[in-house]
């Protein structure tokens, strides 16, 4: 019987910067904090998964740099039982970092990347061969220089990386990153077909789809859901999934819509928002990895991404499954 979850794509490391404001260019901020954290999509969900207690195997596929960080990432992935086999060091190129800078008052972060190791990343660095894992997720779409590049096809080469995990006999997920305007949606497009479940945040959702989703109170919902249908009709096997601070909405191929508020969360208790889509993702792939309907894997998303919310970096605060549930009993869900 299948079991497992392989990640593949970024691994970066974080440094948060917790700051007292967002300053005006040529002006000064004040860092009140700095904490090294994991970063990257498939470092985040892997983590989040064995801090949450999942029993089934993990392991990451991609390329770190041969330093300091590189080793870093090398030994927490060993430390959270993350099957490293592929994740493998270069000398090409130093390993990724972020500088994340979070603002304290609103957890608001802006990114300052540095791509390193990961724009290496190919698709003969994944061996899917003789795997015994059930689902294969991989992350960032349009933040991966080679994967990200037209194949013979002319599609981007994540497709072939997409298309031999399906052979494999994995099912597949797909998370991306905000870069905007037109490459959003040329990069996207072509890949969804290989995809069996799509992660998009609001941003992402409008610059692919060319709609207006709306924000906060402003909220379309009606437009929220064509976004997600029209996901599924441009190849999405299973679910595609829209994510935005209030609520995630869920469209399945069969034409089923779901919906899940966020966490009540006290202001008190937010310390930064960095990873909580990861979160949000790790949540729905682990009830998805044991079979559970939507309705609960929303949930657990939803609860882990709360939970995540309590640490300025991306994992740290995640905790067992039954505990992240706990926080949707104890403040309650958006209305």
């Amino acid at each position: 019987m299948r079991s497992g979850i392989i990640a593949g794509g970024n691994w970066i490391t974080d440094h948060v910067k917790v700051i007292d404001h967002w300053p005006a260019e040529d002006s000064l901020a004040t860092v009140l904090s700095l904490t090294l954290g994991n970063g990257g999509g498939p470092y985040n969900v892997l983590k989040d998964l064995a801090r949450m207690g999942a029993s089934f195997p993990l392991a990451g596929i991609g390329l770190v740099g041969d330093d300091a960080d590189g080793r870093r990432i090398l030994d927490d992935c060993r430390a959270h039982r993350i099957d490293t086999a592929q994740l493998r060091m270069t000398g090409g190129r130093p390993t990724s970092y972020t500088d994340v800078m979070s603002v304290q008052a609103t957890g608001h972060r802006t990114f300052f990347h540095d791509h390193g190791a990961n724009a290496l990343l190919a698709p003969h660095h994944f061996d899917f061969a003789g795997t015994s894992a059930r689902r294969f997720h991989l992350a960032y779409l349009l933040l991966l220089d080679v994967l990200d590049a037209p194949g013979e096809d002319g599609r981007p080469r994540a497709v072939d990386v997409l298309r031999r995990a399906r052979q494999a006999g994995l099912k597949t997920s797909l998370d991306c990153v905000s870069a905007g305007g037109e490459r959003q949606r040329a990069l996207v497009m072509p890949v969804l077909p290989e995809v069996d479940v799509f992660f998009s945040n609001d941003y992402e959702a409008e610059q692919v789809t060319g709609l207006t989703l709306g924000r906060g109170d402003t909220l379309d919902r009606a437009a929220v859901e064509r976004a997600a249908a029209s996901f599924v009709k441009s190849g999405v096997r299973d679910w595609a999934l829209i994510h935005f601070p209030e609520a995630a909405c869920a469209c399945s191929s069969a034409g089923e819509v779901l919906w899940q508020p966020s966490v009540r969360m006290p202001a008190a208790e937010i310390r930064g928002t960095a990873g909580a889509g990861d979160a949000f993702a790790a949540g729905v792939l682990f009830g998805l990895h044991e079979e559970w309907p939507m309705t609960r894997c929303l949930e657990l998303g939803a609860c882990t991404a709360a939970a995540s919310l309590r640490q300025p970096t991306c994992s740290d605060s995640v905790v067992p499954v039954d505990d992240c549930l706990a926080l949707g009993r104890q403040f309650g869900f958006r209305d």
